[in-house]
């Protein structure tokens, strides 16, 4: 079996009957209401157990129900993240050299390129409204 995180997740989907789609799509108002709670109730889980830990209770709920969300809209996820990784890696400069903010907060360079997440979910089949 794949170690893909979309792959294992779509196993279970399809294990326990849940949607899974292979195509990007927009969902019935009922499963999106659906799958919104659900990430709005792992997300706050997880802002919690950010702060007071534990930090094998935090890794479950950032891995939980985001690709579950994704699936049933029919997104891979894991190109989506392929490509912002890719955005991401051209924030650094030809030297190498990372520009941050006070904070600590990776800056954008001359470099930088932004993603094309429409050009994966195109690539996936998504059909934007109004193409």
């Amino acid at each position: 079996m794949s170690s893909s995180p979309a792959d294992l997740v779509r196993a279970f989907h399809r294990a326990f009957g849940l949607d899974v789609r292979t195509t990007p799509a927009t969902v019935s108002p009922r499963l999106a209401a659906q799958r919104g709670e659900l990430l709005a109730e792992e997300a706050a889980e997880a802002v919690e157990v950010s702060v007071s830990g534990p930090l094998d209770r935090l890794a479950h709920e950032l891995a939980d129900v985001v690709y579950g969300t994704a699936l049933a809209h029919g997104i891979d996820l894991d190109a989506v993240l392929a490509e912002i990784h890719r955005s991401n890696m051209t924030k650094l400069g030809p030297d190498g050299r990372v520009a941050r903010r006070a904070d600590g907060k990776v800056l954008k360079g001359e470099h930088y390129r932004a993603p094309d997440v429409s050009a994966v979910l195109r690539r996936q089949g998504w059909a934007p409204d109004g193409d």
